[in-house]
C-alpha cells in the first residue's frame, strides 16, 4: 500500500477522478444558487417543491432529462449531432487538470498551463458550431454562427488581458503564477500600483462572453434563436451543453482566480500574523455560519423529515467547521478553502451579472469587443510594461 501511495501517479490519479466526480454535483450545486439567487433579487423564492427549501430540485431536473426521450432530427448529420455535445464537455473538462487547487492537489503541473487552458477553451467552440450545423435547422445554425463571432472576437481580448498577467508572472504555469505571487506577497490583481485591475477588468467582462453568459448570451437569444444553437437537442444531450457550460465557467473562474487573485493563497500572504486569525476564522465563520443558519432554518420546517435533513446538514457543516480547528487538517485543507471561496465569489458575480443587465444588441456586443475591450487590453498591456520595467 505504502508503495502505491508513493508513486508519482497516485495523486494526479485521484484528483482527477475526484474532479469527474465532484465536477457534476458542482454544477448541480451552483444551478440552484444561481435560481435561488435570481429568485431573490426578482423578489420570488424559487425552487421550493423538491426537498427541504427546494435543495433537490437540481437532481429531480438531472433525472427528468435522463428519462426523456432522446430526439435527433431526420435530416441532421447524426454522428456529429451526437458527438457536439461531448466534444464541448470534454474540452471544457480538460481546462481543468491543469488548475492547481493548492501547492500539492493538481492533476498535472504543465509549464504551459494557460496556454493548454486557452488552446481547449478555442477547440470547445467547434462543440457549438457542430451542434448548430448538424442539426439542419435555421435557428441552431445561425446560433452556432453568433457563438463562433462572439467567442472568437472576445477570444483576443481575454489573451490580451491574460499577456499582462503573464508579463508579472514570467511563466505560463499555473502553479508558478501562484508562487509568484506568493515571492511578492500581493495578488496580481493589485500589483503594478493598481494597473492591474484593468486587465483582470477586461479578463471577467471578456470570460463572461466566452461562456455564453448574460448579458452576453446572444448565441442562445430566446427572443431571436428560440433556444440558439441547441434548439434541437433534447434530454440528456441538451444536459450535457448545459454541463459543459457551468464546467466552462469553472475553468474561466479558475484562470482568473489562479492568476489575478493569488489562487490558493489567502488575503495578506505577505503579512504573517495573519495567518492564524484567517486560515482558521475563515473557515468557522464560513462553514459554521451556514451550519447555525441550516439549524435555524429547520426549526421552522413543517415537514418532520425537511427538518430533520435540514438539521442533519447542519451537523455536517459545524463538523467540517471543527476539522479545521484541528492544526493537522487545517495545514492542507486551508489552500483548498481558499481556492475554492474565490471561486464561489467569481461564480456568484456571473450569477449576478445575469440578474442585473439587460441583453445587449448584437452590434453593441461586438463594438464592445473591438472597440473597447481590445484597446483597453492592449492599453493595459503598454502600461503594465512600462511600469513593470521602471519598478526594476
Amino acid at each position: 500500500m505504502e508503495n502505491i501511495l508513493s508513486q508519482p501517479w497516485f495523486i494526479p490519479l485521484v484528483t482527477g477522478l475526484l474532479i469527474i466526480a465532484v465536477t457534476p454535483l458542482a454544477v448541480a450545486f451552483t444551478v440552484l444558487l444561481e435560481r435561488k439567487v435570481l429568485a431573490d433579487m426578482q423578489a420570488r423564492l424559487g425552487p421550493m417543491r423538491v426537498g427541504p427549501q427546494g435543495l433537490l430540485q437540481t437532481l429531480a431536473d438531472a433525472v427528468k432529462l435522463l428519462l426523456k426521450e432522446d430526439i435527433i432530427p431526420t435530416d441532421s448529420n447524426g454522428w456529429l449531432f451526437r458527438m457536439a455535445p461531448v466534444v464541448s464537455f470534454f474540452t471544457a473538462c480538460t481546462c481543468l487538470t491543469v488548475v492547481p487547487f493548492s501547492s500539492t492537489i493538481k492533476v498535472t503541473d504543465v509549464n504551459v498551463g494557460l496556454l493548454v487552458i486557452s488552446a481547449m477553451s478555442a477547440v470547445g467552440i467547434l462543440g457549438i458550431i457542430l451542434g448548430g450545423w448538424s442539426s439542419n435547422s435555421h435557428y441552431s445554425l445561425l446560433g452556432g454562427l453568433r457563438s463562433a463571432a462572439q467567442l472568437i472576437s472576445y477570444e483576443v481580448a481575454l489573451g490580451l488581458a491574460l499577456i499582462s498577467g503573464v508579463m508579472c508572472a514570467g511563466t505560463l504555469s499555473m502553479t508558478a503564477m501562484v508562487r509568484a505571487q506568493a515571492e511578492r506577497g500581493i495578488w496580481f490583481a493589485f500589483d503594478n500600483y493598481g494597473l492591474m485591475l484593468i486587465p483582470m477588468m477586461v479578463y471577467l467582462i471578456s470570460s463572461v462572453a466566452e461562456t455564453n453568459r448574460a448579458p452576453f448570451d446572444l448565441p442562445e437569444a430566446e427572443s431571436e434563436l428560440v433556444a440558439g444553437f441547441h434548439t434541437e437537442f433534447s434530454g440528456f444531450r441538451w444536459g450535457v451543453y448545459m454541463l459543459s457550460e457551468y464546467v466552462n465557467m469553472f475553468a474561466v473562474g479558475s484562470v482568473l482566480v489562479t492568476l489575478f487573485w493569488g489562487g490558493w493563497l489567502r488575503p495578506f500572504p505577505s503579512v504573517a500574523w495573519l495567518a492564524v486569525p484567517l486560515n482558521y476564522g475563515m473557515p468557522l465563520v464560513v462553514f459554521g455560519g451556514t451550519g447555525l443558519a441550516c439549524l435555524y432554518f429547520s426549526r421552522r420546517q413543517p415537514i418532520r423529515g425537511y427538518a430533520v435533513g435540514i438539521a442533519a446538514l447542519g451537523a455536517v457543516f459545524l463538523g467540517v467547521a471543527g476539522l479545521f480547528m484541528i492544526p493537522a487538517v487545517n495545514g492542507p485543507s486551508s489552500p483548498v478553502f481558499w481556492w475554492a471561496l474565490k471561486l464561489f465569489l467569481v461564480l456568484y458575480l456571473f450569477i449576478w451579472m445575469r440578474g442585473t443587465f439587460p441583453r445587449y444588441r448584437y452590434d453593441q456586443l461586438m463594438n464592445i469587443g473591438w472597440k473597447v475591450m481590445i484597446p483597453t487590453g492592449l492599453g493595459a498591456i503598454f502600461l503594465n510594461a512600462v511600469v513593470g520595467m521602471a519598478r526594476r
